[in-house]
């Protein structure tokens, strides 16, 4: 499945547009602050409901409107989908996939498998473990419906179970009612531990044998899972902790508090990794990504790089490009530079300024 084109109505900067995809290569180049990186957003929203930059829905109306309407096209051989997306202010948003409406965001995730990678994806392997689980679960979201439910039953359990050790502090009495958040947390939990688990074990083994291949088998690359707690265990440290929760008013074991480590040739990259091994293994997670989706979907994922080029030196920007041959693939650069025009073949380019667009010939 590729995407096809993308309609936009009052989306971040752009009053409208209407933009046509290449099935290999469309690069979107451009001055910063234009416009181009809103319009993967877009992309990447309409694909899973989510921004991969975190942003709530409000946020992605333009200026002065109360609400944004997305449009994406996709296309499978002679299969044809449309995905429609409506942002509204102070209201969730509604999704329809070719003119159906949809009651929740599992019913979209798995129609079409997009990956992103900008440079904010740095912080997958630098900053702290709450990006390297959210990470995980974008992509699990995509590839196990199940996934998404048990996410969600989570966190909505989760939240509970943290408003009541908040109230026990009052009303003690409270106490005895933790039980029914303890139960859906664990049965839920258990399903995250469990998948993640496995997810890990997967990229790992790809991961491993990509970056041996980026580095020139200088570098070994191990991905670990570092869980709160197992699936087998989680009840019984969930009611061994409950003192502690109750004084601290949080909940601190569960699949919230997870995290997975990087480590090359015996070090923890996050701690004593270059900058250029941290980039390397952010590359190598990336590419490991798009393997995986293959692997488990037996098709293709839609790419999209924001700006990554320019972050990366000219032997792992080859390195990217060797390996995105027949994906589809969105780029955006500030300008089409000798090295873009000569190494990447590519079959739309888009100029892009202050909201507008203009397809420039080859």
């Amino acid at each position: 499945m590729i995407i096809k084109s993308l309609e936009l109505s009052n989306f971040r900067n752009y009053e409208r547009l209407k933009i046509d995809f290449s099935p290999s290569v469309t690069i979107l180049y451009g001055n910063n602050a234009q416009g181009k990186t809103n319009i993967l957003e877009a992309l990447y929203l309409g694909a899973t409901t989510k921004s991969q930059k975190g942003s709530k829905d409000k946020e992605m109306i333009r200026f002065g409107e109360h609400e944004s309407h997305i449009r994406m096209f996709l296309e499978d051989s002679d299969i044809s989908r449309k995905i429609d997306m409506h942002l509204k202010e102070n209201k969730s948003k509604g999704v329809a996939i070719d003119g159906i409406p949809i009651r929740k965001a599992g019913d979209l995730y798995g129609l079409i498998n997009i990956i992103s990678f900008s440079p904010d994806d740095l912080s997958i392997i630098k900053e702290g473990p709450s990006e390297r689980r959210r990470f995980c679960d974008m992509e699990l979201c995509q590839l196990d419906k199940l996934y998404m439910h048990n996410l969600s039953g989570f966190e909505r359990a989760l939240d509970q179970r943290n408003n009541l050790l908040k109230q026990i502090s009052i009303n003690p009495e409270l106490k005895d009612t933790l039980g029914i958040w303890d139960d859906q947390m664990i049965s839920f939990g258990s399903y995250l531990i469990e998948k993640r688990r496995n997810f890990i074990s997967e990229i790992n083994d790809i991961a491993g044998k990509i970056h041996s291949i980026l580095t020139e088998d200088k570098e070994k690359l191990n991905i670990e899972y570092l869980p709160s707690t197992n699936e087998n265990s989680f009840k019984e440290e969930l009611i061994k902790n409950r003192e502690r929760d109750i004084f601290l008013k949080s909940t601190n074991i569960g699949p919230h508090r997870d995290d997975i480590l990087f480590i090359i040739n015996d070090n923890n990259v996050k701690k004593f990794g270059s900058q250029g091994q941290q980039r390397t293994a952010a590359l190598t997670l990336k590419l490991s990504e798009i393997e995986l989706v293959k692997k488990r979907t037996r098709k293709n994922p839609v790419l999209l790089l924001d700006d990554v080029l320019s972050e990366l030196d000219r032997s792992r920007q080859m390195k990217l490009l060797e390996n995105i041959s027949g994906v589809q693939t969105i780029i955006t650069c500030t300008g089409l530079e000798e090295f873009v025009k000569k190494r990447i073949k590519y079959d739309k380019v888009y100029k892009v300024s202050m909201g507008q667009i203009s397809e420039e010939s080859l």
